[in-house]
Parts: C-alpha cells; structure tokens; sequence
C-alpha cells in the first residue's frame, strides 16, 4: 500500500459505513410510516425496497471493508477466493429489489383497481344509505296518508245515516255500518246482532236477493233499485239499494252495498199527493154542495108546510113524513161537504184536550143507542193546555169514537189514550178499538173522501178525510195502524205549542 491510495482506503471505509447507515436510516423511516399508515400500500413497497437496498447496502459495504482488511493484512488470497461470492450476493440483493419493483407493478395495479371498486362501493353504499332513508321517509308518509284516508272513509262508513253493508258473493254480512245495526237489529248495541247471518232474512221478499244478485251478476252494479225492509218489530219499510261487486287481492268478490230508508220519503209523499187531491175534491165540493143546499132548503120547508095541513095517521102524512127524513140525511150530507170543503184555518185557543175528549166520550154515550161498548180512558196529566181549536178537535175525537164503535159492533172496547211524545214536542192521542179491523187492501184509501166501508145508509165517507183536514190544519197528522179480526188504532199527533 502506498501513501496516495490512503485517501481512497478512507474514502471507500467511511463510504461503505455510511451508506450502511444510510440505508438503515431509510428503513427505520419507511418502517414508522408503514406503522402509521399500515394499509398505505406504497409504504410496503417502499419497505421491501429498502429492506432489499439495507442487505445490498451490508453485503457491498462489508465486501468492501473486508476486502480492504485483507489486502491490507496481507491476505489477498484469501479476498480473491471469496470475491466471487460477494459479488454473487450483490447480484441476488439486485435481484430483489428488482422482483419487489416489478411485483409491485402488478399489486400496484390490482391496488389500484381495489381502490377504484372501494370507491364504486362506497359511492353505491352511500346512495343505498339516502334511498333507505328516503324509502323510510316515503313509506312514512304513505303511512300517515293511508292512516288518514282510512280514517276519513271509516268516519264516512260510521256516520253514514244510510245502511251500509259488506256481504259475501252468497249473501252473508260480512260488516255493517252502525246506522246499518240500529236498523235490522232494533236495540242489540254494536257490533253484535246481523254479521254473519243472511241479507235475504232482512227483506221482506226473500226473493230479492237473487234479484239484486242477477242485476250485480249481469251489470256489476245496481242503482236505486226498490226493496223492503224488514225491521225487527215485524214492520216494512221501503228503501232503496245501491251496489256493486268488489274481487280483492285473494281473488274472493264481496258486495258493497249502499241502503237508503225512503220510507218517511214516500209517507210524505203519499201525504202530499192525499192533501192534493183532498183539496181538489174541496172545491169540488164546495161548489156542489152550494148548489144542492138551496133547493134542498126548499124542498124541506115546502114538505114542513104540507105536513101542517095533513092528518095525524094518514098516509099523505107518512109520505110527507118520508121526504122530510131523506132531506133531512141529504142536508147532513151536504152540511159534511161544506166542513170538508172548508180549509179555513183552525181558531186557536188554549185548550184541555182531556176536557176535549171528555165531552166527546159524553155526548157519544148520550146520543148512543148501544150500551155494551165500553170506553176506557187513560190520560197522561202532564200535558199541558194545548193551542187548538177546540170545536174541530171534539169533531176529530168524535168521529174517530163513531168509527171505533161502528167497528166492535154490539159490544166491545174502545181504548182512548193520551201520550206525550219523547223530546216533549207533540202529543198523541191513541183511539184504539177491538173490532173487526181494516182490510190490508183498504188503509190506503180511508183517508179518501166518499170512501166508506159501512153499509149503504150508514155512513157518507166524509168523516176520516174532514179529520184528516183539521187535524193538518193544526200542523199534525193522523195514521193508523190495524190487522184485521184483532182491531185497529187511530193515532193523532199534535205539536205541543205553549205560545
């Protein structure tokens, strides 16, 4: 060794120590980032790489230092014997950091790759995340909103005042409105009494039920079709029936049905068209009995004047005697025309109706020739005086005494009641009989005038629509109710009006 390769020597000692150093330094810091970041895949790179550079860097600075140490000791055999290993080592630490470079390259890209799918991952979980919550908020509000609409038509099917029923295709209720109970099941409280029992046991017509079923069957609806009903105290009620048919998801068809009670409609109606045409035949009347009044008047006292002159016993006198009865019935007949012709209104005064129907009941006893038939009062004393003219309400209650006595004939019981109505509103006054009873085809017509049922002689027809007049003159009504061989009662109701 000579003087001037001293500088080299050094050069190549403090060289190789420091990038042994270097190398470790490099390390250490590639290691504490890769803790810091430990799925950063560049840090596992780069540590691998320096991990391959820190063994390239330790055999090439130890093959340096070494081959020094040796030449320097004299030992130059022995370096040029192991020389080639060393430099074989260097070349397998280049080898590594190559296969980590180029085994990077592919982990790179799969990296990347991995990368861009966590992206597409995330960007997708995160649109799952706000559709889930904007399906939670849309299922929200169409909960709420199927909760109200069930809520409306619920209240609608509950309030309704009209029947509303659910039934099977083979007629069996299913559901039924309140309004729906109140109506076929009288008092049983809700939601007992119908369900499940058959539409057609509440019709009067059990037939009309494959009437509506054919109609549904044929059109898919029915509209305003006429029915009756049969309520639960025996009673009809005529209504009208709306509906079609329904299949649900399960595929089972119900009928929706829709039924308005018309009957208080038609009594009205009925009551209209009777008021019409009594006030056509009034003044048909009218004028008639005017024109048979006066002659009539005539006729009678010229018979009275005959009968002055003729003898007692004789048979011009029997004769004369026969005219004046016949007139006489005429002029009642024709008196009966001009009250029933009358429609001036009722002078009102506050009257006792029970003192009314007392000199009713008394002057019948008086003028009556039968004295089996009993009558029996029962009076409800909390009524007040009433606002009535008294004259043609004795004429109401007497007339309908004369009818019930016609009607139980030699013998039997008339039954006259006072009630005062719930709401304390009205009254009713109850004349009530056991006789024979009105024909079922006949109580639509014993509020016409001339229509009598009493023998030819017996009766004018006039008496029930002269009531009829006066008592709607007092803002009433009058109805029977009668079932043939059991009797018949006449109810007149009356608003109770204290001023």
């Amino acid at each position: 060794m000579t003087v001037n390769s001293v500088p080299i020597l050094l050069v190549d000692l403090f060289g190789s120590i420091a990038m042994i150093v270097l190398s470790f330094f490099c390390l250490s810091n590639v290691a504490r980032l890769r803790r810091r970041s430990p799925d950063e895949l560049l840090w596992s790179y780069l540590w691998w790489v320096c991990l391959g550079l820190a063994g390239f860097a330790i055999s090439r600075s130890a093959g340096h230092i070494l081959r020094q140490l040796l030449i320097f000791g004299g030992h130059g055999e022995i370096w040029r014997a192991i020389s080639p290993f060393t430099g074989a080592f260097n070349t397998l630490m280049f080898a590594v950091v190559a296969s980590v470079t180029l085994y990077f390259e592919q982990v790179w890209a799969a990296y990347r790759q991995i990368q861009g799918d966590k992206a597409e991952i995330q960007d997708a979980h995160a649109k799952l995340v706000d559709l889930n919550q904007n399906l939670e908020t849309l299922v929200a509000e169409r909960t709420e909103a199927l909760s109200r609409s069930e809520h409306k038509y619920r209240r609608i099917f509950e309030l309704s005042p009209d029947i509303v029923v659910v039934t099977s295709s083979e007629g069996r209720i299913l559901d039924l409105n309140p309004a729906g109970y109140e109506a076929l099941s009288g008092n049983l409280p809700y939601p007992l009494g119908p369900v499940g029992a058959h539409i057609q046991n509440f019709l009067a017509d059990e037939r009309s039920w494959e009437s509506i079923r054919a109609t549904i069957d044929a059109n898919r609806f029915i509209t305003s079709a006429e029915l009756m009903l049969l309520r639960p105290d025996g009673s009809h009620r005529m209504a009208l029936i709306s509906g079609s048919r329904d299949r649900s998801v399960a595929g089972v068809d119900t009928f929706h049905l829709l039924i308005k009670d018309i009957e208080q409609r038609r009594q009205m109606e009925k009551q209209m068209a009777q008021t019409d045409k009594l006030a056509s035949i009034g003044e048909f009347s009218a004028g008639i009995a005017h024109e048979i009044n006066n002659p009539l008047g005539i006729i009678l006292g010229y018979t009275q004047l005959l009968l002055r002159g003729e003898e007692a016993g004789s048979k011009r006198q029997a004769d004369l005697k026969t005219i004046e009865k016949h007139v006489r019935n005429c002029k009642a007949i024709v008196e009966d025309l001009l009250n029933f012709a009358r429609s001036s209104p009722p002078v009102n005064t506050h009257t006792d109706i029970h003192a009314v129907i007392d000199d009713a009941v008394n002057f019948f006893a008086q003028h009556a020739r039968r004295e089996k038939v009993i009558i029996e009062r029962r009076y409800n004393e909390s009524i007040p005086p009433l606002l009535l003219d008294e004259k043609k309400m004795r004429q109401v209650i007497l007339n309908l005494i004369v009818n019930a006595h016609h009607a139980v004939g030699q013998q039997g019981t008339i039954h006259i009641e006072t009630v005062l109505c719930p709401g304390g509103d009205a009254i009713e006054i109850r004349v009530s009989d056991d006789g024979c009873g009105i024909e079922k085809k006949n109580l639509g017509r014993i509020f016409d005038p001339f229509f009598t049922t009493k023998p030819t002689g017996e009766g004018t027809g006039l008496g029930l629509s002269v009531s009829y007049g006066i008592v709607k003159n007092h803002g009433g009504d009058i109805a029977v109710r009668s079932v043939p061989g059991e009797g018949s009662t006449f109810t007149v109701t009356l608003p109770l009006r204290r001023g």
